[in-house]
């Protein structure tokens, strides 16, 4: 759900609750500017951001989605980098 500011300071406590099953997208000016989401939902997401695993611990579906994995197009000049003949 996306609010402006106002609206997100006139109704903010039913946008407050709504925002505990799905994210809230407060604009500013017509653009983007903070999410509010519920403090699980943020935990979840910190929680992900520093996990750590161990290849052996991929399951083969998380194998297969990797091995199918697309780097995008802008970003083929990263492959020099890995070029044996680098200077």
């Amino acid at each position: 759900m996306r609010v402006t500011t106002a609206e997100f300071i006139k109704r903010y406590g039913s946008l407050a609750d709504r925002a505990l099953t799905e994210p809230l997208t407060i604009t500013k000016n017509g653009r983007d500017r903070l999410v509010v989401l519920s403090a699980e939902e943020y935990a979840r997401l910190k929680r992900r951001d520093r996990r750590v695993i161990r290849a052996g611990e991929l399951t083969d579906e998380e194998i297969a989605l990797i091995s199918k994995a697309e780097v995008p197009a802008e970003y083929d000049y990263l492959d020099a980098e890995l070029a044996d003949d680098k200077p």
